[in-house]
């Protein structure tokens, strides 16, 4: 018998993290579960189907858990894009504003080949400025970005548009309101 449970039902809520007044969409529990993570990776996947792609590059942390799933599924290669110092190579790095503050995130400089069709993946669309941050570093490297795909929209913080405006395609699994 096929489960109903859709992806958005995996996700657990948690109140009050990080900080009080924040709702947290923890997909652990989605990924913890066989049948809800490979509905996740097809359901990513799906918007997809026929285009060429060369790689998948997922964005820290979640993002290289999807990543290297979806890459699996499709048959080729993986590039992280990570927070700043974790990568052993020669990198490049950009950085971008995060609520408090700032941060910085690096891909290797020889990752991407110039003209490589690529994917970009990570678990959650808030303001957008992680998933901007990378789509700079992969435009730098030449990269062709087929889109962004992942799991939750909070449409509220205005990631989506934010992406959409520097003419990304963008598709999300589900949706919750409020930050």
């Amino acid at each position: 018998m096929k489960s109903s449970k859709s992806v958005r039902d995996y996700i657990r809520t948690i109140a009050d993290f990080p900080h009080e007044g924040i709702l947290f969409r923890d997909v652990t529990t989605l990924f913890a579960d066989p049948r809800g993570f490979r509905m996740a990776i097809d359901q990513m996947l799906h918007p997809y189907v026929g285009e060429r792609i060369d790689k998948v590059v997922g964005l820290e942390a979640r993002g290289l858990i999807l990543g290297g799933a979806i890459a699996h599924q499709l048959g080729i290669g993986f590039v992280p894009i990570r927070k700043k110092g974790k990568l052993p190579g020669t990198t490049i790095s950009q950085d971008y504003k995060l609520e408090y503050g700032e941060a910085i995130v690096e891909i290797h400089d020889d990752a991407i080949l110039p003209g490589e069709n690529v994917l970009v993946v990570d678990d959650l669309l808030a303001t957008g400025g992680t998933a901007e941050a990378g789509i700079k570093l992969l435009e730098r490297l030449g990269a062709n970005i087929v889109g962004c795909a992942f799991i939750v929209d909070l449409p509220e913080l205005g990631g989506r548009k934010l992406l959409e405006k520097l003419g990304m395609d963008v598709h999300a699994l589900c949706e919750f309101e409020g930050a």
